[in-house]
Formats: structure tokens, sequence, C-alpha cells
């Protein structure tokens, strides 16, 4: 069987070059289950829709939990857009959640990426209220919850602000 070359293929093959970036920066990385976390990560592209998406979908915790740099993301021809998100999908030290959600909320790409990330953070599988760390684990949760909430637009920006107050 031979496989088509598609029309317009730029942004799937960046989605592979993507795909090989993560799993190679991510080797060894456990979630708190004490699963690979290549596997949340290649959920969380499978998650969305476009190629773009899906690009930011697996690398959106590449700057932010491994040693890679924008500089790498540009020299495996990622593309741009996607770039754009995945630095918005990137909490900088210092910035509050409630912050870093509305910031990534207006872009549409950095979005779908962060909502797919939370729907699998809060799968009943996924969650995991370790012991000693139950408290921490329950406002974790919250603040998923609230910030899904928000970027759905199922409550405002004002609302958003407020109920994160207490759980950051």
């Amino acid at each position: 069987m031979s496989l088509s070359p598609l029309k317009n293929t730029k942004p799937w093959d960046a989605l592979e070059r993507a795909i090989a970036l993560a799993m190679n920066a991510h080797i060894g990385q456990r979630d708190k289950a004490g699963q690979p976390y290549i596997l949340h990560l290649l959920r969380v592209m499978e998650s969305v829709s476009d190629p773009f998406e899906k690009q930011a979908g697996v690398l959106h915790d590449y700057l932010e939990d491994t040693a890679g740099t924008v500089d790498e993301l540009r020299r495996n021809e990622i593309s741009d857009s996607a770039i754009q998100a995945i630095i918005l999908l990137t909490r900088v030290e210092g910035q509050s959640y409630c912050d870093y959600v509305i910031e990534l909320n207006r872009n549409a790409i950095a979005k779908q990426a962060k909502l797919a990330d939370l729907e699998d953070n809060y799968r009943i599988g996924r969650v995991a209220y370790r012991a000693g760390h139950e408290t921490e684990d329950a406002m974790r949760m919250q603040r998923y919850a609230l910030s899904y909430q928000f970027l759905k637009q199922a409550i405002g920006e004002h609302e958003y602000r407020d109920r994160m107050q207490c759980l950051e």
C-alpha cells in the first residue's frame, strides 16, 4: 500500500517534527501517577483538530518543562502560529495562573490546546490525590475547572478573577 501525498503537507510535516521534539525532550519524565509524560502530550495532541493546534498540543510543555528553546522550535521548522501559541502556553515565573489563562485565551490555537490539556488533566483516571498533598491537589483541580469554564465562556473574566483569588 502506498500513501498518496497530501496537498499543503507543510503543517503536517511540522507536526511530525513536533512529535519527535516532544518525544526526545520528555524522555524519562513521569506524570503524578508515574506514567510516561509523553502519553499526556499525545492525548492533548489527539484531542485537537488542525495541525497547528496539534503542534501546540504536543509541545505545550516544551518550553516550561524541558531545556527546549524557541530557537530550537524555529530550527525544527515548527509553524510560526504554533510557536506563538506554545510561548503563550508557557507560564512564566511569577505569573499567576489566572493571568496566564487570561493571556492565552486571546490566541485561538493556544486556547484550544489549553482546553485539551485541561480536559486530559481533569480525566477521572488521571486525577491524582497524593498522600500528604490532598489540599494542593484539590485546589489544582478547582483551578482547572474554573479555567475550563472561563475558556469555554461559561464565566466572564471578572468572575473568573474573583473566583481564582482564593485558589492562588
